[in-house]
Order: structure tokens, then C-alpha cells, then sequence
């Protein structure tokens, strides 16, 4: 089974836009649906706050701590998908310094559910 972490859009979660930190997410890893190649277990979901500048060193800490390091690391569909588009970083910008600190492959979304 795959192992993987999930990024997800911390002001969708508090805001109540549908993210409640998030079935969604967790579903699809357990079904393998959506951008989830298998089934996969979740080891981290971490939340990305505003600015966004403790999420990269979050997501190490949370892979220190767990002692085993994820396959892929997804980019919630909320957060791939936001409108408007978070004002302080693109998906792409942040899925780069995931992957530059981390050395582990951004996947960029986790589901296709409405």
C-alpha cells in the first residue's frame, strides 16, 4: 500500500468552504480514487496557515516524527483548486519547495468529489 502525506488549504478548513480536514481527502486515499494511483494510507495531513511559511518545515517535522517517509505527498484539491487562488503562493510554488526540502514527488490534487 502506498504511503502518503496530505497538504491541505488551512483557510478552506477554518472557513467552512467544504474542507473540514477533509473526507474527501481521506476517502479517496482509502478507495484509490481521484489522483490517489491506489489505495493509500494517509500518514500526515497537514494544514497549510496563512502565510504558508511554516508549512514546508511542518511537513518535515511531521516526517521526523513519524519515522518513515511518505511515497507522494498530494496537494489538496481544495488548495489546487481554490477561487480566488491563495494571495501568498501558487500551488506550483508551493508543490517546488515540498519537493526541493523533502525530495519526495507533489502530486497536485487528491479528489475529483463535488
Amino acid at each position: 500500500m502506498k504511503k502518503v502525506a496530505v497538504v491541505a488549504c488551512g483557510a478552506y478548513m477554518d472557513n467552512g468552504y467544504g474542507c473540514p480536514g477533509e473526507w474527501r481527502c481521506l476517502k479517496a486515499a482509502a478507495m484509490g480514487d481521484g489522483l490517489f494511483e491506489e489505495e493509500s494510507s494517509v500518514l500526515a495531513f497537514v494544514k497549510c496557515t496563512c502565510p504558508g511559511r511554516p508549512t514546508v518545515p511542518n511537513i518535515g517535522m511531521a516526517i521526523k516524527a513519524l519515522e518513515m517517509k511518505p511515497d507522494a505527498i498530494h496537494l489538496s484539491s481544495c488548495m489546487v483548486n481554490a477561487k480566488p487562488g491563495c494571495p501568498y503562493s501558487t500551488p506550483e510554488e508551493m508543490a517546488k519547495s515540498i519537493e526541493d526540502k523533502t525530495g519526495i514527488k507533489v502530486i497536485m490534487g487528491t479528489h475529483d468529489y463535488k
